[in-house]
């Protein structure tokens, strides 16, 4: 079934914007050559007098974005935007002193005479001793400091921005740090990661829930292909020239952020004087399976002046590769109901234990474009299409050693017994505290050995196209913007085999057949099996055989053969128009602003499933039932001691199997996956930034109105569900400058969190590869937040930063991810037993808090070398040293007889911290950086009465454990066009490791391997 969702309101939605955008466009040109002088100042005595030009840097040209250019006399002031312009208007008639600073250098004065008619100025800052007379004499070079140079642009826009932001900014050869966006970030203060397989993925801003922070491309807010919880690591960081993290929440930016916005601002060829090409190439090695990283980008942009204006047009690539393998292992812990002997109450025992052992290829890569052309003086227009990918091509041996298989069968008795190894007459012993056996330490006898083998080619996808246009219209702004995202999470799965053992049989007679495990889960680091033959004694009791090594030697019968076609598609439509008028209102100049917004999005689900479950199905098919089938030759690529021996598969030989299924049986769609949820949002706000001579206000309200629906099959067929929504967010910012290097901000803010687009689908949907169901909530309503900020920063001459901050937030209907084990029997079909799936969905419960404090300390040595007798190669060390520490709480539905619990709010950390050290002089830099993040709730789990005792079903709340990380980097630049580079990532080789209940329940633990990398840089 495709999307019942018409495009045709889009579609005129995103015209009508286009065409009031090319209206403008002519009326704006035409009005700019007519009357270039037009803007008419508010209130006397004022003349019609104006001052525009650029602030670049003298000898490189390069443009200082964010520098403040002021009139301390006049209290006027503005900003250099990111193509080096900046404008004053409402200049009385006479001669004023103009002051321009920017962070590293010594403020630079000029004197400028203004009649009625406006003056141009363009200033080159140099750090020359009395060239610009002020503070300091600090030497910046250009292309040799690359830190320092980021630091300081960096700095700069953060300092002057109205309100809360951290920045990483590019330096003066075009890079960020960091490979991806999500990497890059995560060395700013309050800025934690989640990550996948060893690579940053998701971003927590001062340790809140990862769905709380939203992405945006240069202003417009972009849909991840996985929905709401946006993923950073599919965005490389060429793409970007600065990235803004915007922790305050301000009525122009949209509602449905709570911690805050991540706006990456793409590269334009205005950022630069001229035709600039930047070129990186590099190779690396994976230690962990001995593999091979490569990665490359291009960006190439230039200028052209032409009878109609002039044009700038950038482009750039970008690619990284990774081999690689993994380490892991998996435990699923559940309480079992007949386990009543004394102390059941308090023993959660492993249902299942497994590896997951991958070889894996990941890639990012990315494609973009953006022309910008300026018809007139004060008049801009562009076009940009981004697109960036991630893949992940998998291959999967699974092996899953069934403790439960025969839970059924476990003594249900309540007296305390004396321990006989030996379990009970047909028993296997799970769970069995009379045969020696502890939750982490045991023996269980002829188990269930499920062995799934699976190809995974997983690609997700964002291809963003933005048009838009800027306009100076007297003393009139307008901006306005279309946007078309097409964002496809493909989940595809090529393949998947699984193996099953022979039937446990009448009291086990079968039992001979299957494996005994010795199990010991006492180290949370690595769980440990032991495999041994099945002995069944005359009795009809177990013992233990002999023990086997190769997993091989088990028989195991081929139990059904599938190919997934699966497409998660999300379209969105956005439509912007933001109006902004300059006035002096009590003699304080105030920018008054307005816009209204248009979001359309569209996510839709199908999938196609092919699948043979038959020994007839097979024969048809001509596909063998025995794993030798499709076995390779070679011992395991990774280093984690397993316990056992295995041979992977053969990648070609499974997909050829496949192919021969698909002679006897078509690719069918899977309806009951299938969903279609929609959302509109109509948006309008209203805004007014004041600045004084102490400092800036800003006060305005949003209001969206938000409707959803959602369109799904279930039992009783196709439902349908609508719903809509009016929230309004109003916020207050008040910034007060201390002093010339200090700054204190005060924030009022709200917002919410909405429930992701699959969350409120309202239907159940089935992964069998994965062995999960996930279940779709449309009642689920969004997380309401209030929040104040209180900071002070201290901006140190002439790079360094010191700021400490406190913020709380209150939320109301808090959302959770809720987990446990299915445990119903409605959804099994064609032989498939689905009780035991990990079934997932999203509630809200009751309210919650956030608080806690932000530091961050920032310095080079070199202003203090002289001071304290140090010899100048001593001035290229530095600091960036950052921590924050929250305390949460929520509370979680009540569901039945069972009460509200308060726990920490889902996906806050307790702690963030990042310390970097890094030296940097003569054209070598190096750079040291160790990142942690504390334990944080995952998901809460289900609790019942088990055993007549209120309990975690599947051992209680389910957490993340702490993530730490340490990577370094060195440069060198050859000359001022050649830099060479190393990079050593994940060098404390630490675990992506979860736990359920308490750290020693380990339910995942995944290790990666350290990774080098080394190549060369090219700017010119």
């Amino acid at each position: 079934m495709k999307s019942n969702l018409s495009t045709r309101v889009r579609g005129r939605v995103l015209a009508h914007a286009l065409l009031t955008g090319c209206a403008l466009t002519s009326l704006t040109a035409t009005s700019a050559y007519a009357r270039p002088d037009a803007a008419t100042p508010v209130g006397a005595p004022r003349a019609l007098g104006s001052i525009t030009g650029t602030v670049s840097q003298a000898g490189s040209g390069d443009y200082l974005d964010g520098a403040s250019v002021s009139i301390p006399a006049l209290d006027l002031s503005t900003v250099v935007d990111r193509t080096g312009r900046f404008s004053l208007v409402g200049v009385p008639a006479g001669t004023h002193e103009l002051v321009i600073r920017y962070v590293g250098f010594p403020d630079a004065r000029r004197t400028v005479t203004v009649a009625d008619a406006a003056v141009t100025l363009d200033v080159a800052m140099t750090t020359e001793v009395g060239a610009n007379p002020g503070e300091g004499d600090e030497i910046v070079v250009s292309g040799s400091r690359p830190i320092a140079e980021s630091e300081a642009a960096a700095l700069q826009i953060q300092r002057t921005s109205p309100s809360l932001v951290s920045v990483i900014a590019s330096d003066s050869i075009g890079r960020l740090p960091d490979q991806n966006v999500a990497q890059a970030v995560s060395r700013l203060p309050g800025v934690g990661v989640q990550r996948d397989q060893g690579q940053a993925r998701y971003i927590t801003l001062r340790g809140a829930p990862i769905n709380w922070t939203t992405l945006s491309i240069d202003g417009i807010n972009v849909v991840s292909p996985e929905g709401r919880d946006a993923r950073f690591d599919s965005i490389p960081s060429a793409i970007a020239s600065q990235i803004i993290v915007r922790k305050a929440v301000t009525p122009d930016m949209t509602g449905e952020t709570i911690a805050g916005n991540v706006d990456i601002i793409t590269r334009s060829a205005f950022d630069y004087p001229g035709m600039k090409v930047q070129a990186k190439g590099g190779v690396g090695h994976v230690e962990l399976g001995k593999k091979t990283e490569y990665e490359g980008s291009l960006v190439i942009s230039d200028r052209i002046d032409t009878g109609i204006g002039e044009f700038g047009i950038v482009s750039s690539a970008s690619l990284y590769r990774r081999g690689m393998v993994t380490d892991n292992f998996e435990t699923d812990f559940e309480a079992v109901d007949r386990d009543l002997r004394p102390g059941f109450e308090n023993r959660k025992w492993a249902r299942e234990t497994e590896n997951k052992l991958y070889r894996l290829t990941r890639k990012n890569y990315s494609l973009s474009t953006r022309l910008d052309w300026r018809p007139a003086p004060g008049h801009k227009l562009f076009a940009e299409s981004i697109y960036s990918a991630f893949q992940d091509d998998e291959q999967r041996n699974n092996y899953i050693f069934d403790l439960d298989d025969q839970q059924s069968r476990t003594p249900n008795g309540t007296a305390a017994c004396t321990v006989n190894a030996r379990p009970a007459t047909g028993t296997t012993g799970y769970a069995d505290v009379c045969t020696g056996n502890t939750p982490l330490l045991g023996t269980v006898y002829g188990i269930d050995l499920n062995s799934n083998f699976t190809v995974r080619k997983y690609k997700q996808s964002v291809f963003t196209n933005t048009v838009g246009g800027d306009h100076e219209l007297g003393a009139w702004n307008v901006k306005w913007r279309g946007n078309f995202t097409r964002s496809i999470d493909d989940r595809s799965q090529p393949a998947q085999l699984n193996y099953d053992s022979p039937s446990f049989g009448t009291n086990g007679a079968n039992a001979a057949n299957r494996l005994t495990v010795a199990y010991d889960l006492t180290n949370p680091q690595l769980a440990k099996v032991q495999l041994f033959r099945t002995i069944r004694n005359a009795d009809g009791t177990f013992s233990r055989g002999a023990q086997v090594t190769a997993i091989e030697d088990f028989p195991r019968t081929l139990a059904r053969l599938r190919s997934l076609k699966a497409q998660d598609v999300t379209e969105a439509y956005t439509a912007k128009l933001d109006i902004s008028r300059e006035a002096s209102v009590f003699g304080a100049q105030t920018v008054f602003a307005a816009g209204v917004r248009y979001d359309d999005r569209t996510k839709t689900a199908n999938e196609y499933l092919l699948e043979l479950s038959t020994p007839a199905q097979f024969a048809a098919a001509g596909i063998p039932t025995g794993y030798a089938a499709i076995a390779k030759p070679g011992g395991f690529q990774g280093e984690i001691p397993l316990g056992y021996t295995f041979q992977y598969f053969d990648r070609d030989k499974i997909l050829a199997l496949v192919d021969q299924a698909k002679a006897v049986s078509p690719f069918v769609s899977t309806d009951a996956n299938f969903y279609d949820v929609g959302e509109k949002v109509y948006s309008a706000y209203a805004m007014a930034t004041t600045t004084t001579n102490w400092g800036s206000v800003i006060g305005g309200a949003r209001v969206e109105h938000i409707r959803n629906g959602a369109g799904a099959f279930s039992s009783l067929g196709l439902i349908d569900v609508k719903s809509s929504q009016t929230l309004v967010y109003p916020s207050l910012h008040v910034n007060w400058d201390v002093n010339d290097r200090m700054k204190a901000r005060l924030s009022f803010n709200t917002g919410a969190a909405r429930p992701d687009y699959d969350q409120l689908r309202p239907n159940l949907s089935v992964n069998d590869a994965n062995a999960t169901i996930s279940g779709g909530n449309p009642d689920a309503k969004p997380e309401k937040a209030k929040g104040v900020d209180l900071y002070v920063e201290y901006y140190t001459m002439p790079r360094g930063f010191l700021s400490i901050g406190a913020y709380y937030k209150d939320v109301t209907d808090v959302l959770f991810d809720s987990t446990r084990t299915y445990g119903q029997t409605n959804l099994n079909a064609a032989g498939v037993d689905r009780s035991g799936y990990v079934y997932s969905t999203i509630i809200n419960g009751g309210k919650g808090y956030i608080m806690g404090i932000e530091g961050a300390i920032q310095q080079q040595l070199d202003p203090f070398t002289a001071d304290l007798g140090l010899p100048d190669w001593m001035g290229g060390f530095g600091v960036q040293l950052n921590a924050t520490i929250n305390k949460s709480r929520a509370d979680t539905p009540a569901t039945g007889a069972i009460p509200s619990r308060k726990v920490r709010l889902p996906g806050a950390s307790d702690a963030i911290y990042n310390l970097i050290a890094y030296y940097e002089k003569y054209g070598f830099s190096a750079r040291v950086s160790y990142q942690n993040r504390s334990a944080w709730l995952d998901a809460i789990g289900a609790v019942d009465t088990v055993g007549g005792v209120v309990r975690g079903v599947d051992g209680g709340d389910f957490y993340w454990a702490k993530d730490n990380e340490l990577d370094a980097s060195v440069r060198y630049a050859i000359n001022g066009n050649v830099e060479i580079y190393g990079d050593f990532a994940n060098l404390l080789n630490g675990p992506g490791r979860r736990y359920v209940g308490s750290s020693a329940y380990t339910i995942e633990h995944e290790t990666f391997g350290r990774r080098y990398t080394g190549g060369v840089r090219v700017t010119f």
